[in-house]
């Protein structure tokens, strides 16, 4: 079990805001934080690892204490087994691929890890590479093995994912979920896409001004009433068509289109660009607005 609670005051858009959280994570679960720019996300990731200086907290980890700023404990950022990636990459420019896993190796740490990592994320043939001859995905499979050299207990992933087409991104979210298994991780990704939070997690917690307002199942969460089904998918309403007693909604699901018939009820609170559940009931196709 992880239990975080930091208390941090910080300079937001509309002025000073004081960030208080508390949350419980099990080991081994994917949670999401959730919420506009300017909540506190980011800040909360850098208090975990020791990058930013809660002022009041208490850090445990599974069965040790990382901070306890009321019994003055605190372990270094090296000393914290944290796997780290960020939106930008943060590669070394003068290393290959394969330089810059072996640079994140501790002292005396077996080098056929950085091996094994460089094959899972399918980088054997760009391995003596340099960052500037690899593509926005290929360099987020590097950044995303350097992060588990170490063998981290979390892994945070600070919106990694952002900058890529959705082909790309689908890709790396599924490498990133095969990690989390195989690695048996727990991990902590800050993601603004509501396709993205309900594919991979297992909990989420929604962020605003500094405290969680809203957590539990991503689904849940999203949407007004529970939906249940053999199949759930999530898009974005590109078109809804009235034709004769029924109506037609267009659904954007990635890079394609899904037109789902639906009655008078189910389009009544919905219009373009509306982000919706799509799932099962009796056979039939259920529409549920995510809030």
């Amino acid at each position: 079990m992880i239990h975080i609670a930091l208390q941090k005051q910080l300079i937001a858009t509309n002025g000073v805001m004081l960030l208080d959280i508390d949350i419980e994570i099990k080991e081994g679960d994917f949670v999401t934080l959730y919420g506009d720019s300017g909540a506190g996300k980011t800040s909360i990731l850098r208090m975990i690892a020791g990058l930013m200086t809660a002022d009041k907290g208490y850090v445990k980890v599974n069965d040790r204490i990382w901070l306890d700023t009321k019994n003055k404990i605190y372990v270094k950022p090296q000393q914290r087994r944290i796997g780290y990636v960020f939106q930008e990459y943060a590669l070394f420019p003068n290393m290959t691929v394969k330089e810059n896993l072996l640079f994140a190796l501790e002292k005396g740490q077996d080098k056929q890890i950085v091996n094994e990592l460089i094959e899972l994320v399918e980088l054997g043939e760009l391995k003596n590479r340099k960052p500037d001859k690899l593509s926005g995905g290929q360099k987020q499979r590097v950044a995303l093995a350097r992060a588990l050299v170490r063998k981290p207990e979390i892994l945070m992933l600070d919106e990694p994912l952002s900058a890529l087409d959705h082909s790309m991104r689908s890709r790396l979210q599924d490498y990133i979920l095969k990690m989390h298994k195989q690695f048996n991780l727990t991990t902590i990704l800050i993601s603004h896409e509501i396709g993205e939070v309900i594919k991979m997690c297992d909990n989420i917690f929604v962020i605003e001004n500094g405290r969680i307002i809203k957590q539990g199942n991503p689904i849940d969460v999203f949407t007004s009433k529970q939906v249940s089904g053999k199949f759930q998918f999530s898009g974005e309403i590109v078109e809804v068509k009235r034709e004769g007693i029924i109506y037609v909604v267009t659904v954007l699901i990635g890079a394609n289109f899904v037109k789902i018939v639906a009655d008078k009820s189910d389009v009544k609170t919905m219009t373009v660009g509306d982000k919706i559940i799509v799932a099962s009931k009796a056979f039939n196709p259920l529409l549920q607005k995510i809030n």
